[in-house]
């Protein structure tokens, strides 16, 4: 399985656009059938960073997620809500 985890800082005015953005790309890609996993999470103690878990059946299903209708066209207005670099780690799923 091929998974990846993304952090990244929300700029204080743009966490609700984030928000709806995210929520129709969560959607969108919760319902890929090489899709196993996708959550967003919220920390605790920095009120504005996120952080994703994405796992997915293979590096295939990784590389059609990437080519979808959906993520073309939210990824770059998600980007424009990011506070600086998004911090993206890719694992190799072990157990």
């Amino acid at each position: 399985m091929f998974c990846f985890i993304a952090r990244l800082n929300i700029k204080p005015d743009r966490e609700g656009d984030f928000l709806r953005l995210q929520a129709e790309l969560s959607e969108a890609t919760r319902t890929e059938p090489g899709c196993l996993a996708y959550d967003v999470l919220k920390t605790k103690d920095s009120p504005l960073l996120y952080v994703y878990y994405a796992r997915f059946r293979d590096q295939a299903a990784f590389d059609e997620h990437m080519a979808t209708e959906a993520h073309d066209r939210l990824i770059p207005p998600i980007m424009e809500c990011v506070d600086g670099e998004m911090d993206l780690q890719f694992y190799d799923y072990v157990i």
